[in-house]
């Protein structure tokens, strides 16, 4: 199951963190090739979005479904591909430092399945290390714009 998961610190307490996280309007277009997204209901929505898989650039549709709001400390979800056969899941974690810096965790996983999964899968032991790395630095990047910090 290809996987990734990035660390970063953010001198922002974790309260404001979650103030960001939970809206997800507010890291949807963060996401690496964002193209479009629709929140369905407060724990579902669909993301359209272009994966570069280097031999191939692809756009994809994932269904986005939140299975669980630990505030404030965890949003965890399950993917679902809606254009092909994806599933996966992930999750923002954020845990106290001190009363004015948080580290924050993201972690993906993303299997493809059916007859091309096998090779697919092998290209995105890389793409997904990557995609959640951008993903993670991007929202804290994003979170310290809007909170007014400087790195």
């Amino acid at each position: 199951m290809p996987n990734g998961t990035h660390t970063v610190e953010l001198q922002v307490p974790i309260e404001r963190i979650w103030a960001f996280v939970q809206d997800m309007n507010n890291w949807a277009p963060l996401v690496p090739g964002y193209i479009h997204h629709e929140i369905l209901s407060e724990n579902q929505s669909t993301w359209e979005f272009k994966g570069d898989l280097g031999f191939m650039k692809k756009k994809v549709k994932l269904q986005v479904d939140i299975t669980e709001w630990l505030e404030p400390t965890k949003v965890t979800f399950n993917l679902k591909g809606l254009s092909d056969n994806f599933n996966g899941g992930g999750y923002f974690e954020a845990q106290v430092i001190d009363a004015n810096s948080t580290r924050m965790t993201g972690y993906l996983d993303i299997t493809a399945g059916g007859m091309m999964g096998a090779m697919i899968n092998t290209i995105l032991k890389n793409f997904v290390p990557e995609t959640a790395t951008e993903l993670t630095d991007t929202i804290a990047a994003k979170i310290h714009e809007v909170e007014g910090v400087t790195a």
